[in-house]
């Protein structure tokens, strides 16, 4: 019988000696049943696939379920991206969050803009090693999805039930468009400063895509031409991505130009703005009051809570859950990617693996996860729909290291995201891991077989 359950994605799978019945509220239960019969299939070769006699009626327990994809510290071509959707998929996730816009390279088609991707989707070389490195490669680097490869993405991943949400990072992390477009800067005529003690390759004159990691104080001025450009932008955007969210980063944005900046200093008092953070408060408004008009909703990272936070925006909380938890005080829809648990870019093991960007955050503490913390009350829980996984590729050039630093965190995520809490178990878990490494294997995946260490057990 197909289940009552009306939560969005529920189905149940019932397996009988002559046949296999799925049902679901949705075409979207059905393929999460579908899911669950691929985890029930043999992983060692037999001459026949024999599968559990089972009855299951199952329901996720989040909305939102994540996986997140930088593509412009490094960039990733089309089969890999479809290959990650195929992954969000079999961990029965309905997200895949995609970072097209960075410091480093431009990695989205926008026609009106031609230079974005001619200009701005290529750096002259990368810093070699942990930053500040040990030198410069010198390689010219870059790539770009067209507009049509977008849409066969997004079809692809709207097929598996996965919606892709698209982020245009602003105001900060925007020197890819300035080189491209110097007009974007407050001070067009600057040359664009190189990160301190590291190497720099080629022309150092005028704007430039950036060549190492980090924050950079050259953002984009807040002025008529800057909105007029992103409202352009975003034109496009909407026209590929179908999702109701939009995510207009918002991090990381220092205020050393805004401060020296005439023209800000201006406009903060003819806005009658407190200071600089009002100013950010000011642009991420403006930006929501305009897709808001057509129909889409902002996600930004948790700094666009400074400053006043902008009327129905949604909050991803990175640095911590202060402000998923500040944010869901105030009523507002959060998304909790807390770099403790979430950031698939640390280390997975106490001894480093391989370079990484730093940090520590095994299994079994993806696993720990809780995405509704206690500081709320069931009320305010109500408002956090979910977590994801974020993938920052500073230190991830090939898709081979993408994949072993998000298996197994990705499964452990999965179950965090799908299941009651109270349903959870690591003991359980640890066991039937060993038997998705197998399935790994069958997906010829590259993942982290030491995956666990002694302190992380208890």
């Amino acid at each position: 019988n197909a289940i009552n359950n009306t939560t969005e994605g529920a189905y149940s799978l019932v397996v009988y000696a002559d046949k296999i019945y799925i049902s679901g509220n949705s075409n979207v239960g059905v393929f999460y049943g579908i899911q669950s019969l691929i985890q029930l299939l043999p992983t060692a070769s037999a001459t026949a696939l024999s599968i559990p006699f089972v009855e299951i009626a199952d329901a996720p327990r989040f909305a939102y379920r994540g996986m997140h994809l930088d593509v412009g510290r490094h960039f990733f071509d089309v089969e890999f991206v479809k290959r990650y959707i195929d992954f969000i998929a079999l961990h029965k996730m309905n997200i895949f969050h995609w970072h097209l816009t960075e410091d480093q390279g431009w990695r989205i088609e926008i026609k009106k803009y031609p230079k974005l991707t001619q200009v701005g989707a290529y750096r002259n070389g990368t810093i070699i090693g942990n930053y500040p490195g040990t030198g410069n490669d010198n390689a010219k680097y870059g790539g770009y999805y067209t507009q049509k490869e977008i849409k066969e993405i997004v079809q692809y991943a709207a097929n598996r039930h996965i919606t892709i949400i698209p982020e245009i990072e602003m105001p900060g992390h925007s020197s890819a468009a300035i080189a491209a477009y110097p007009q974007l800067s407050c001070f067009p005529a600057e040359a664009t400063a190189r990160a301190k003690r590291t190497t720099w390759s080629g022309d150092s004159t005028g704007k430039q895509v950036q060549q190492a990691w980090g924050v950079f104080d050259d953002v984009f001025c807040p002025s008529e031409y800057t909105f007029h450009f992103l409202e352009d932008v975003l034109n496009e955007v909407m026209e590929l991505f179908p999702s109701k969210y939009i995510h207009i980063g918002g991090d990381e944005c220092p205020k050393a130009n805004w401060k020296r900046s005439e023209f800000c200093q201006k406009l903060i008092k003819e806005k009658d703005l407190k200071d600089e953070h009002g100013l950010q408060s000011y642009f991420i408004q403006r930006i929501e009051k305009y897709l808001n008009a057509k129909g889409r909703q902002i996600i930004g990272w948790d700094e666009i809570l400074e400053g006043g936070l902008a009327p129905n925006a949604t909050v991803m909380s990175w640095r911590g859950e202060g402000g998923g938890i500040a944010a869901a005080k105030q009523k507002h829809q959060v998304i909790m990617t807390p770099g403790d648990w979430c950031y698939f870019d640390h280390n997975q093991t106490k001894n480093k693996d391989s370079i990484t960007i730093g940090g520590y955050t095994s299994v079994a503490k993806v696993y720990s996860y809780e995405p509704q913390s206690s500081k709320l009350s069931p009320e305010e829980a109500k408002y956090v729909i979910g977590a994801q996984g974020n993938v920052w590729t500073e230190y991830m050039q090939y898709t081979t290291k993408v994949e072993f630093m998000i298996f197994p965190r990705i499964s452990a995520l999965s179950e965090v995201l799908w299941s009651k809490k109270d349903d959870r178990n690591w003991d359980d878990f640890q066991g039937r891991l060993k038997e998705q490494f197998k399935r790994y294997d069958l997906w010829k995946v590259h993942y982290n077989p030491i995956y666990i260490e002694q302190s992380d057990s208890k």
